[in-house]
């Protein structure tokens, strides 16, 4: 054993010496100088000499093998230099250095099923590896083993439209959050920014070096593309050299299978949120999608559309209402209404502002100066700006209009922009001074604590967006106003700042406006404020599980047509859309503007209460997320109607609890309250469960506002159960999470367990796991919880 030891430590001071020279070698590479003259990149030879530099060292190199073919390199130093990856843990390598020909040669294809890269064996290691090393060394490599970016002429253009995982919280998240009330997301949240970098492989050090002969001599390194560049499309991000590396190894369990499972095994919870390495190939579990109700073919039949005073507006004539044709408003002419439950229209002869002559003050409709001041000639986008400060003195010195600026004269092309001065704005002029003409009943406000409906139709919605954009309603400028309560309809904030993502929410607008301007669409659309009467006894309730479908791919929108669409709600419906927000809730009121309307009449959404919109229609298509976000074009929406000649899409609006806490979310009051305001959305009192669609939703409540996943994930369901629907459930890509939501729900299903005895789970974890808890978060998660008191076969893994 002595002699062991002696031999151990001649071998590590020799190590250290072979550093020392290799990294004075880096040093005089660095200064320009190379051997033998010959004319290899820097780069390439220093990240070389890094290489064996963290491969010499550690008396565990097995954990890094590198294999380098120089074959057309001239007789060197690095001539013969052989290094081979081998990524699973448990690796050995040749302590002198010689390959193996036992293994195949190493191929930089994607990971196989087993979490490895394909191609390559792992043979057994004498050395074990602690997860401290292993996260040392992988920090060290992804620092170090890069490829230096390609030149200009090489790279490949980048993909600006990503898209993030709404797990994630981001920055404009963050600004949203504070605009809102929310709270700040963790740390931990933060969104990988990634880097414009690629692993260093095999290939890579073989192209680098035959290429370097004709390449410049220059010493300096390549330099990183800026933050502008990355995200201009001149550079493509590269995967780190830990993308390469099997991920965190799944402990044993069911493996994740398309439909549904037969066997009574489910795997513990992952916390980790990292995707399984054992079926890539696996987007989807559960209940196929396609065997999930849509409207309209599940959908029983609608009554008589007619008005009710009480419960609902209709703002046309129904008996006038064809198919095709532009439904007639109702009445015939306008109803001037200046009240606190009604929407106070810029048309109304009440709606004045004072003028100050040397003597005397004299009361004007503000209405003249807004037709007077709109019908004037645009020939630049100061225009626009001069027009809506003439009727909006007061906010004159606050309101900035650089982003509207920047589209009209950085963006868009000189015929884009003549167009949309020439011949756009003056059509959406026209539109927005028929609103007494359209909109001629009193629009009620939706009121907190009161349930109500309003149809209209599309028509009337366009009218209404467009005085929204030219920032026509009174007393909505001001928090401080009657309508402190409400959210922002006026578009000033969109004109404000230099935010790239103000541009694309213009851009996706704008292609609205030119679309009903253009061809104006003849359905209706429905609004409204549900309150939940009566919440049920979640304690008792014997209701059974219904059926999932979870996938981690595709959108709510897109995939979930037909069905119950959930919109990841601020109380404020809309959120920061007309501001600086782009998740999930602001990019569905873009793409489906008409949603956008529901901000003029609906007050913050109290705990028991749901805003649903029926017949919104579709005009736009994007990409990305959040900052990554880009409008990609018109949409022609092909969905049919409905009896009322509605689009067959539901979107309801629940807003979910923020936390600033990870515990506080599992206390009983608070999973009472998301349960209760999921359930308000989810149940229609009265229906069939076989006329009702199933739920489209996803991580509802996560990210900044700090929601666990899973808890969101089985709370939805106990709500759907409850409710009587299906769920379609979509992870935004989190395969992992995928696989736990499918397997808890087999495991629950297979054993008959209704909505009560899930719910009682929830309250046992709280009170065995979370009251006593000292840190920030239980030692045992939710699933594994409820897989150990059920007796999962798998609990104990």
């Amino acid at each position: 054993m002595r002699c062991a030891k002696e031999h151990y430590c001649a071998r590590w001071l020799s190590d250290v010496v072979v550093d020392c020279m290799a990294l004075s070698f880096v040093k005089y590479l660095l200064k320009g100088g190379l051997p033998n003259q010959n004319s290899y990149s820097p780069g390439v030879v220093t990240q070389v000499i890094l290489i064996t530099c963290l491969t010499h060292r550690d008396p565990t190199p097995e954990r890094l093998g590198v294999k380098v073919h120089a074959k057309n390199c001239p007789r060197s130093f690095l001539q013969g230099l052989h290094i081979r990856f081998t990524l699973p843990d448990n690796v050995t390598m040749d302590e002198d250095g010689k390959e193996t020909h036992s293994e195949p040669k190493m191929d930089a294809a994607p990971k196989s099923s087993t979490g490895i890269l394909r191609g390559v064996k792992a043979p057994f290691s004498q050395y074990r590896i602690s997860p401290k090393q292993k996260h040392k060394i992988r920090g060290t490599l992804q620092n170090w083993l890069i490829k230096p970016p390609m030149p200009h002429g090489r790279a490949e253009a980048q993909d600006a439209d990503d898209v993030d995982s709404p797990q994630r919280s981001t920055a404009a998240e963050r600004v949203d959050t504070e605009e809102e009330g929310a709270p700040a997301p963790h740390d931990d949240d933060a969104m990988d920014c990634g880097e414009d970098t690629q692993p260093l492989t095999p290939q890579s050090l073989e192209t680098d070096i035959a290429a370097a002969a004709a390449a410049s001599s220059s010493s300096e390194a390549p330099r990183r593309p800026s933050t502008t560049e990355a995200e201009g499309g001149s550079w493509r991000a590269k995967p780190k050299i830990t993308d390469f590396f099997a991920g965190t190894p799944s402990p044993p369990g069911v493996p994740p299978r398309r439909g549904r499972q037969q066997s009574g095994e489910a795997s513990p919870e992952q916390d980790t949120g990292s995707a399984p390495e054992d079926e890539p190939d696996v987007t989807w579990l559960g209940t196929p999608v396609g065997e999930l109700r849509r409207m309209p073919e599940c959908g029983g039949r609608l009554p008589r559309l007619r008005p009710c005073p009480v419960q609902h507006t209709v703002m046309i004539r129904t008996d006038l209402l064809q198919r095709g044709t532009p439904p007639v408003p109702y009445p015939s002419t306008f109803m001037d209404v200046w009240d606190d439950v009604h929407v106070k229209m810029p048309c109304s002869k009440t709606n004045l502002f004072p003028v100050v002559n040397e003597e005397t003050r004299v009361l004007q409709s503000r209405w003249g100066l807004i037709q007077e001041t709109l019908r004037r000639r645009f020939t630049s986008s100061q225009d626009l700006k001069k027009s809506i400060l003439k009727y909006n003195a007061a906010p004159a010195k606050k309101w900035d209009f650089t982003a509207w600026h920047s589209y009209c004269n950085e963006v868009l092309e000189p015929d884009a922009a003549q167009h949309l001065l020439g011949s756009l704005l003056p059509d959406m002029v026209q539109l927005a001074l028929r609103a007494s003409e359209l909109c001629t009943k009193p629009i009620p406000l939706l009121k907190e604590g009161e349930e109500h409906s309003v149809t209209m139709s599309q028509e009337q919605v366009a009218c209404l967006l467009a005085n929204a954009f030219f920032c026509t309603f009174p007393r909505r400028n001001s928090r401080k106003s009657e309508y402190s309560n409400y959210p922002d309809i006026n578009f000033y904030r969109l004109f404000e700042g230099a935010s790239p993502r103000k541009i694309e929410k213009l851009k996706t607008l704008m292609c609205y406006f030119q679309s009903v301007t253009e061809n104006m669409p003849t359905g209706l659309v429905t609004f409204t404020r549900k309150l939940l009467d009566s919440p049920p006894d979640w304690n008792s309730s014997e209701s059974p599980l219904t059926r999932l479908h979870v996938t981690c791919e595709g959108t709510i929108e897109e995939d979930g047509y037909g069905m119950l669409q959930v919109d990841f709600a601020n109380r404020f419906v809309g959120g920061g859309v007309t501001s600086s927000g782009l998740v999930q809730e602001e990019i569905r009121f873009l793409i489906n503007p008409e949603l956008i309307a529901s901000r003029l009449f609906t007050e913050a959404l109290g705990h028991d209460e749901c805003l649903i919109v029926t017949g919104s229609e579709q005009f736009s298509t994007y990409a990305g997320y959040a900052q990554s976000y880009r409008w990609s074009g018109a949409h022609q929406d092909s969905l049919p109607r409905d009896a009322w000649h509605r689009r067959c899409t539901e979107v309801v609006a629940i807003d979910a609890l923020p936390f600033r806490s990870f515990l506080d979310q599992f206390h009983p009051s608070k999973m009472n309250r998301e349960l209760n305001k999921a359930f308000c959305g989810f149940a229609r009192p009265g229906e069939k469960s076989e006329c009702l669609s199933a739920v489209a939703t996803g991580n509802w409540g996560c990210g900044v506002f700090g929601g666990d996943t899973r808890l969101k994930a089985l709370l939805q369901l106990l709500a759907a159960a409850e409710a009587g629907r299906d769920l379609a459930y979509f992870t935004f890509r989190d395969v992992r999470l995928m696989t736990d939501v499918h397997n808890m729900h087999t495991f629950l299903t297979e054993r008959r367990s209704c909505v009560g005895e899930v719910y009682g789970l929830l309250l046992q974890y709280y009170r065995s796991e979370c009251t006593a808890c000292r840190g920030p978060r239980p030692d045992l998660s939710l699933y594994a919880f409820i897989y150990q008191r059920l007796g999962s076969p798998s609990a104990s893994l």
